[in-house]
């Protein structure tokens, strides 16, 4: 279990939702994901881009006509010291939706960040390209990208009429998804790693013996 610093306050990870469909497996992929993150103590918060009126972003520097819901996102991401983002599979990548809410947002809210990273595919294959895409994202906006991630082929077979997952190893690797973002997210800051980082940076040189 992650105990936080009293100052620091719990550790906030986030899952958003790269689908809009009524009937999501990315959604219900997600929501076991963060449950393996609440598992070790983490608040958690699923962001379902349904519930948010965003604009297209059309690279104009002008903001003052967006929708409250695209300051709202911001603000909420930028609040969560992880991420855990879901997608669908689309032709080899990942959905317009998702890469929408990514380019309306920015270094402000995804530099430092430890993301953890699920796709859902239909067919046999998975979600690999999509789940590829959103690496090169997450580097270039200067985020952590965890080592494990999650690809679910055939995930019509995976979830029932009901919304539960069938898949216990599937499941599990879910729930480790959750618990290892929440632990990068942790270590990355907490009090103790910033000042041990730190005390390193500032350490005299070793002198090699002379």
């Amino acid at each position: 279990m992650i105990s936080t610093d009293k100052q620091q306050g719990p550790i906030r990870i986030i899952g958003l939702c790269g689908s809009l469909r009524s009937t999501s497996a990315t959604r219900q992929a997600l929501s076991v994901a963060l449950n393996g993150a609440a598992e070790i103590g983490a608040e958690t918060q699923l962001v379902d881009l349904r519930n948010y009126e965003l604009v297209f972003c059309d690279g104009k520097d002008k903001e003052d006509d967006y929708p409250e819901d695209v300051f709202k996102l911001r603000r909420e991401i930028q609040q969560a010291q992880g991420l855990i983002l879901g997608t669908p599979e689309y032709h080899g990548g990942y959905s317009g939706v998702l890469k929408n809410a990514l380019d309306l947002m920015g270094f402000s809210e995804l530099q430092g960040k430890v993301i953890g990273l699920v796709g859902v595919a239909g067919g046999q294959t998975g979600a690999i390209n999509a789940l590829n895409g959103l690496r090169t994202v997450g580097r270039s906006l200067r985020a952590w990208i965890v080592p494990t991630q999650v690809s679910i082929a055939q995930a019509w077979r995976v979830f029932d009429g009901s919304g539960q997952i069938t898949d216990s190893d599937l499941e599990n690797r879910l729930l480790e998804l959750g618990h290892e973002v929440t632990r990068f997210a942790y270590l990355h800051t907490s009090e103790q790693a910033l000042q041990f980082l730190e005390s390193w940076e500032t350490a005299k040189q070793n002198p090699g013996g002379e």
